[in-house]
């Protein structure tokens, strides 16, 4: 059936983990070469420090509790997000093992932090202060997560968060930690928990 051509060759989970893997990781290189562009080094303000490392690891308590309220309760234009969730995130890579929900998430933390918070926050934040770089480079991580309009807006708030996490602990493994593990978490609960859950709820 010609109809069922477009499903049949929609790439495979393994596929679309390589290629989120290989964009996200992608990240940190293109950060480096932005960074020697603008004269900000992404890895200046990195460091080995286990207490930072715990830090991150709290700070990323809050943010699940909200991940997880959005779940439970989709009030309002959230509703689409979590649709979006359920509908799109959930069928692409549903069945991915704990290994490459982990790879999915460092990469994304490391890319993604190396960027926008070591590259634009950082070089922003020099040619114009503090707050502009926090705010102007919060704009452009929303606007790198184009899912929707209420995606983009909960992606600039969570954006602002992990800059002034950098802003208060000038240290990028923090902020590298927080995402990597929000990730992680939102994924493992979509992928991996939820299904269990709703199998003994319906096995009840």
């Amino acid at each position: 059936d010609p109809l069922q051509e477009p499903e049949e060759d929609r790439p495979g989970r393994e596929v679309i983990i390589i290629i989120a893997v290989f964009f996200e990781a992608g990240l940190a290189p293109l950060a480096l070469a932005l960074g020697w562009l603008f004269g900000h080094r992404p890895l200046e303000h990195f460091a080995w420090s286990m207490p930072d490392a715990l830090l991150g690891v709290v700070a990323t308590i809050p943010l699940v509790l909200m991940f997880l309220a959005m779940l439970r309760w989709p009030i309002g234009p959230l509703a689409r997000v979590k649709k979006f969730c359920d509908t799109e995130v959930v069928p692409l890579l549903e069945e991915s093992s704990w290994s490459e929900i982990g790879l999915v998430s460092l990469s994304a933390g490391v890319g993604e932090e190396m960027l926008f918070r070591g590259v634009a926050q950082a070089s922003i934040g020099g040619w114009l202060g503090i707050t502009w770089g926090l705010v102007l480079a919060s704009l452009l991580f929303g606007l790198f997560h184009p899912i929707s309009p209420t995606y983009m807006i909960i992606a600039t708030i969570l954006s602002i968060y992990l800059g002034a996490v950098f802003i208060v602990g000038q240290n990028l493994l923090t902020v590298m930690v927080i995402h990597a593990l929000y990730d992680f978490a939102a994924l493992g609960y979509l992928l991996r928990i939820r299904p269990v859950l709703e199998d003994e709820g319906g096995s009840n």
